[in-house]
Parts: C-alpha cells; structure tokens; sequence
C-alpha cells in the first residue's frame, strides 16, 4: 500500500492579480461559493439556472434563447462554439492579429474546417476593408474574430460593419468576447452577432469553470441541422439544450458551485448596471494608461484601439521582463503578466477587470512597478 503524500493544510499566497486573468474575485462570489451544494436536477438549482441565464441575457445584451454557461473554462466555451458551429468542410476565416486568433484557427482545423485568414499586424485590429476582400477571395462559411484581443490590449471597433459583410455573404459571425464580457461595450443582439463566448476569470471576476456563450436562433438551427456529430459528446449542443433547454433532461453533472459563482457574479452586474460597469473600466484603467505613460512607457496599440481591460505597455529595451515580474510577485504580491506569441517578452500586460478595476489597486501596481523598474536602472 502506497504511503500518503507529506502535505499540509492548503494555504495559497494572497496576490493582488492585475495580470490577464484570473482577477481579484468579489467577496460576495467567495462566500457563495461555500454555500451547501444541491443536485444539478434539484429544482432549486433549476432556478438557478433560469436565472443565471435571464443575468446572462442581459450582460450579453441579447435575447437568444440559446444563452448558457459551459462546464469549463473560457477555451471550452470557444471550442463550444467553433467545435458545434464548424462541419467537416466548412471554410472559416480567422484573424491573424493576435494569439487567440491562432487558437480560433486550431479549433476550428479540430472540428474539420479549412482555415483561411484575413491578415493585421499584431497590435491592430482588423480592417473592414481587408475583412471584405478575404470574403471575396475565400467565400467563407465561418467568421470568427476577437473582440478584445487579450494578446495584443486591442479592441475591435466597428463590429457591426465586420458582421454585416459577413452576414452579406451568408456566413455566420462567432465573436471571442473573453476579456470584453461585463468589461466594455458590447451588444451582441444590436451588432448582429452569431455567436458569442467569453469566461468568467475575467471582467466578470469569478472563478473559472462556468463560462458564458450565446447562439441566436440562426445559428442553433446551424448546429441541429448537422450532418455529422460533434466530435465531442461532451461540449454538443444539440445535448447541452437537453439540460439547458426546456426538458431540464440530465446530461453531465453540472459544475454546482461554479455556476453558483457565476449567478452570484453577474448579479453584481445586474446591479451595478452594466453601463456603469463599462463607465468605471474605462475611467479606472485611464487611470492606470496614464499613470503608465507618466512613467515614460508606451502603450502597445493606439488610443483609438486601447483595450480598458487589457492595458499591453512595451518594456523598455533595458529591462528584463522576467526579473520584473519576478520581483513584483516575490516582493510585492502582485501579479502582471509579459506578452505572448509574437509579442512574447515585448510587453508586459496589465489587466484592470471587475473587482480588480479599483483606484487602489492602480495605484499600487503603479508604484510597484516604478519601484522594480528603477531596480533594474531604468529611468522615466
């Protein structure tokens, strides 16, 4: 017989998280989190479920029917969306301006389509321009794009022109709205969107494990009307409304406590409005992208693309990112995050999201971080 480990009590560190995600979870969604659990077919935790996805509905902006949590993280919800929406043979047009657009285009290769491309330089978004003349050239089926390119800290403006060419060309629109959710403006029914995902570590500050997706009825009739199965049972749509649809019918066991967390987390939403919401990212992080700047850093995207709630700034030349970070967490407690992909060790990205989008806590990274960058003999 095996012995047991020699482990302790489990005691993690207390971080003030201002990195990509997860952030700073509300105290409210903590304690609920500790509530006794009930069973995933309790008719209490059926209303649970009409709520959660009543808060759903309105923090997308949307009345689609078809508005539920996923059992997983937010790469689950994506490859909720691209692994349901996408057949075998289907051409899909993914971007080629950040990280997650790549992620787009592995999925999408997963579930059997032919990915094709419309191509900015990291750090910008994507032109209409360029987005019509890839749908002439490719005619796609499939139109995935990232709303706020956690990557890059850019946010994709004219979403409505981008759908529209899209939907001229009858192909369906998935939006990746990870770090926009609960963060920035978005409004998925008025910009015709298809499809759209997001998780709950980020603007929605909850834990991850319940992430939130939405599919008008256009794009569910996509998704029943299949010629070949998902190839995961466990991500199908056409089960999940078997649960989440009308019968409440069981199909895996749901995560009962994350989805606690996740109901607790957008009524705070609810109450703080959500244009509110939107309202203090944009004022709290200006705080911080100025604070940034007074300290002699460049952001990575210009202002008219600046993401609130991804802030990516360039790290000077003189300056090890991974000392920095090294230093912040060890010394300080804090928790930013450098770049990824091309932009790996190009920039450090700082994330201003729900609970963590407060006053205090821009200026504490503001003064951690002119601390460990003199460390380093940089000067502003």
């Amino acid at each position: 017989m095996l012995d047991a480990p020699d482990t302790d009590p489990l005691n993690p560190p207390e971080r003030t998280l201002m990195g990509p995600g997860p952030s700073e979870v509300h105290p409210r969604v903590l304690r609920i989190m500790s509530a006794p659990l009930i069973g995933h077919l309790d008719p209490a935790f059926i209303e649970i479920m009409n709520e959660v996805q009543d808060l759903l509905r309105y923090t997308f902006q949307t009345e689609n029917r078809w508005t539920i949590p996923v059992s997983g993280t937010g790469s689950a919800s994506m490859e909720t969306a691209f692994g349901n929406l996408v057949e075998p043979g289907d051409t899909v047009l993914v971007p080629t301006n950040g990280y997650f657009g790549g992620r787009m285009e592995s999925m999408a290769r997963r579930a059997g389509g032919e990915v094709v491309h419309v191509d900015a330089p990291w750090g910008e978004p994507l032109d209409p321009d360029d987005v019509a003349a890839a749908f002439e050239v490719h005619d796609p089926d499939v139109f995935g794009f990232v709303h706020a390119e956690t990557s890059t800290g850019v946010l994709q403006p004219n979403v409505s022109e981008l759908t529209s060419i899209a939907h001229e060309h009858d192909a369906y629109v998935i939006a990746d709205c990870v770090t926009s959710l609960g963060g920035v403006e978005l409004r998925v029914d008025e910009w015709d969107i298809d499809v759209a995902y997001s998780g709950g570590q980020k603007c929605l500050s909850c834990p991850p494990g319940a992430s939130p997706l939405t599919l008008n009825d256009r794009a569910m009739e996509k998704v029943l009307d299949r010629d070949t199965e998902v190839r995961s049972w466990y991500l199908d749509l056409s089960l999940l409304e078997g649960y989440w649809g009308d019968d409440r019918s069981y199909h895996h066991t749901a995560p009962i406590t994350n989805v606690y967390a996740l109901r607790e987390a957008l009524q705070l939403v609810a109450e703080e409005g959500l244009e509110n919401r939107w309202e203090r990212h944009r004022e709290v992080a200006g705080e911080l992208k100025a604070g940034l700047e007074e300290l002699g850093l460049e952001m990575n995207s210009d202002d008219e693309f600046w993401l609130p709630s991804l802030n990516a700034v360039r790290i000077p030349d003189s300056v090890d990112d991974g000392e920095l970070l090294a230093e912040l967490q060890e010394k300080h407690d804090l928790e930013i995050a450098s770049g990824l992909g091309d932009l790996e060790g190009e920039i450090l990205r700082i994330g201003c999201m729900g609970y963590s989008a407060q006053r205090k806590n821009v200026e504490f990274v503001l003064s951690a971080l002119e601390e460990a960058l003199a460390n380093q003999g940089y000067e502003a």
